[in-house]
């Protein structure tokens, strides 16, 4: 299988992390954001949306959007329950991290590491910052009565939010005033199969 990405993106790297975890071979293309990679037409043929990652199978079959590809490579893993209530609660966190989460913690990071803080992009980057420790609390909330974000257990869920939360201070989220956030950061970091973002 081919994964597409970007070793700096959050959403790619949570794809990278995950084949680690699970021991997925893989070959990794990497694609430049920023020089237009995901809007030549070769990748616009295997992703009609534009966006990486990218999952490639063998046979040619294409699947998109970061968390719809960690539950599908996790599937029949300890890292996905197989109980459907559980299951709901990994999809219920994966939501939370893209529409929750992602839109402020990610993109602040975006306009810091990516584009260097222009002045023009400096209050869309401030206005960013409530909404992303209104996420942060939220995760802080369930991380302080358990370990892990549905339970005891390392979990798809987990990996989503990880992807951009280990590196929030990137987008100026300090995350001091979240001991449990950071914790359960440090638990993850603990595993034996664990790898830093490129």
């Amino acid at each position: 299988m081919k994964i597409y990405g970007d070793g700096l993106s959050g959403n790619c790297y949570k794809i990278k992390l995950l084949c680690s975890l699970l021991d997925i071979e893989h070959e990794w293309i990497p694609v430049d954001i920023l020089a237009g990679g995901t809007s030549k037409a070769e990748f616009l043929q295997k992703n009609p949306n534009g966006k990486i990652p990218l999952l490639e199978l063998e046979d040619g079959r294409c699947l998109s959007e970061s968390n719809a590809i960690l539950n599908f490579l996790a599937l029949g893993s300890p890292l996905l329950p197989s109980d459907h209530f559980e299951i709901a609660k990994v999809q219920q966190w994966q939501f939370f991290e893209q529409y929750s989460h992602e839109p402020y913690i990610a993109v602040a990071r975006f306009i810091a590491k990516y584009l260097g803080l222009p002045q023009e992009r400096r209050a869309e980057y401030e206005d960013k910052q409530s909404g992303g420790h209104k996420a942060l609390a939220v995760m802080e909330t369930q991380l302080s009565t358990t370990p892990y974000l549905i339970g005891d257990a390392l979990s798809t869920a987990d990996i989503s939010l990880y992807g951009y939360t280990h590196v929030a201070h990137e987008g100026g989220f300090d995350l001091k005033d979240y001991p449990a956030v950071l914790a359960w950061i440090g638990r993850i970091q603990q595993h034996p199969k664990y790898i830093d973002m490129m």
